[in-house]
């Protein structure tokens, strides 16, 4: 599968890939960055917001915790150059930190306890009433043994319920972690 392909999934097609998804060694990721692709959403909303994004993995050498954040990036759809925004300083806008954990540690809304989960809620960095905070994505791998190809989908977490939104996203490996804020 391509991934164009995977933009004309439907969400039952994607909610199956992701329960079908293999587990992930959490070092196999470590200081590494992926190119995101968002999938499932309506397209009004992909236009307002985007179609692709950068997720990094940074394994942290003071606590040995896997964490990271999303880097937007210029929309020049799939083929087009991968460059991140800039901030006044020229320094990769970076938003929605998150530490990677193990999936069985969670209760979620779809059967992919057998993947890792980016927790939103367990990063300093953001700030405290940060809706985002309530975020949780589990993560797959879609090649058993790799992780090249990563398949993600975003729950809420509102503490007595878990609500299941419309984002899926799949992660394509791009290389070495370029920055770190």
């Amino acid at each position: 599968m391509n991934t164009q392909d995977f933009l004309t999934l439907s969400h039952a097609d994607l909610r199956s890939l992701l329960e079908q998804g293999h587990a992930i060694d959490p070092s196999a990721l470590d200081d590494s960055e992926y190119r995101g692709v968002s999938l499932g959403l309506p397209a009004p909303i992909v236009a307002i917001t985007w179609l692709t994004f950068r997720k990094t993995f940074h394994r942290d050498p003071r606590t040995g915790a896997l964490r990271g954040w999303n880097v937007r990036m210029q929309q020049a759809g799939l083929d087009g150059p991968r460059e991140p925004m800039r901030d006044a300083e020229g320094k990769p806008r970076c938003f929605g930190f998150y530490e990677v954990r193990d999936g069985r540690a969670y209760d979620m809304p779809v059967a992919a306890r057998h993947g890792l989960v980016i927790d939103y809620n367990h990063s300093s960095e953001n700030p405290r009433l940060d809706p985002i905070r309530l975020g949780r994505d589990p993560l797959v791998s879609l090649d058993e043994g790799r992780v090249d190809r990563l398949l993600g989908w975003t729950y809420l977490d509102l503490g007595l319920a878990r609500v299941g939104t419309p984002s899926y996203f799949l992660l394509e490996r791009e290389g070495p972690l370029s920055y770190v804020p």
